[in-house]
């Protein structure tokens, strides 16, 4: 049996801290394309890595910031990840939707919690979830059949409400990024029927232990090196693990000035995505890069699927990732610091 492999990413804008302040705007295109020297090192580097070594993608895409970015730009950014034979998956932030409020600012205020789904009503839910599906049929891109929640946030009432909207699957559970505290929803691997909605969760693995005392990461290109997600992958393969989900955003692949007006490509993050995408290529025997749908259709009904296994990466391995990025950090935060210098 050959494992599935989800390469998963959330394509996204960012509220640019206008919830902080309301004199700072929240930033659209330049969070997704990621130019640096006229070159895209964020959307643009994943489309060729994953054309380069045919690996299918997912690309959950955020819909409900249509609510703030009125002309749309997000249509042209879909439409272009589609025509590259990816999918084009349903994502949701909850916060853009305070936007439609002219008293925004003062909401906010008043309940900083905007971008919750956990313990949200189930009916707001649907409206939210409603409303990113008519935004894909306005972008004339295919209907979604796979959901992820903004932040991974998740609770029984989101299950009941994608069922609901007739979305058959989702990938809204990642331990390490959010745990509601259910352990109907302690989900690490494999996929699992909630609802009538069938969860993928992105991976999470234990990175360490000390004692009684144990450390879980959930798996992304930007928090874990080549040599661990290798490990995990074998060890699932090993387990019989029948799909593992990576989590990623095109905005991990440069770094930014803490005031965003500098940027530089992320040489780090590049080298795991493409060592990443190289690995599977070769790999094909034992490995089957796939989109979500794709795979969550294959395995549906299957009972082995359901495995819900703990796989443990190696310390070694952590504490070598650990120091590189530290160490890049530092070198990156310098070089920005100098291009802001002679930028003055």
């Amino acid at each position: 049996m050959r494992t599935r492999v989800c390469i998963t990413i959330d394509t996204e804008f960012s509220i640019g801290g206008a919830f902080a302040d309301a004199s700072r705007l929240p930033v659209g295109e330049p969070m997704v394309w990621c130019e640096v020297g006229g070159r895209s090192e964020g959307l643009g580097f994943l489309l060729e890595q994953f054309q380069r070594h045919q690996v299918p993608a997912t690309f959950f895409v955020e819909a409900l910031q249509r609510q703030y970015f009125t002309r749309d730009p997000m249509a042209a950014i879909a439409q272009r990840i589609a025509a590259d034979g990816h999918e084009v998956q349903l994502h949701a932030h909850p916060c853009w939707s305070v936007f439609g409020y002219p008293d925004w600012p003062q909401r906010v205020r008043a309940e900083p919690r905007q971008d919750d789904f956990f313990g949200r009503a189930e009916d707001d839910s649907v409206r939210l979830i409603a409303r990113g599906q008519e935004a894909f049929g306005n972008w004339g891109v295919a209907p979604p059949t796979v959901f992820r929640s903004g932040s991974l946030q998740h609770d029984a009432a989101l299950y009941r409400a994608l069922a609901r909207c007739a979305i058959p699957y989702s990938s809204c559970v990642g331990l390490a990024i959010f745990d509601s505290g259910d352990r109907d929803f302690q989900l690490y691997s494999g996929v699992h029927a909630r609802a009538g909605v069938l969860e993928c969760p992105v991976l999470t693995f234990q990175d360490w232990r000390l004692g009684g005392r144990r450390h879980l990461k959930t798996l992304t290109i930007a928090g874990t090196s080549f040599e661990e997600t290798r490990t995990l992958l074998e060890q699932a393969h090993a387990a019989g693990v029948p799909l593992v989900v990576l989590l990623t955003h095109p905005f991990e692949y440069v770094q930014r000035s803490d005031s965003g007006g500098q940027v530089r490509r992320h040489a780090v993050n590049q080298e795991r995505l493409a060592r990443l995408c190289a690995w599977l290529d070769a790999e094909r025997a034992r490995f089957e890069p796939a989109g979500m749908a794709a795979a969550a259709q294959a395995l549906a009904g299957q009972p082995a699927a359901q495995r819900n296994v703990l796989l443990a990466g190696r310390p070694w391995q952590s504490l070598r990732r650990m120091a590189t990025q530290v160490a890049y950090d530092r070198y990156g935060g310098w070089q920005l610091a100098r291009q802001r210098g002679a930028a003055a």
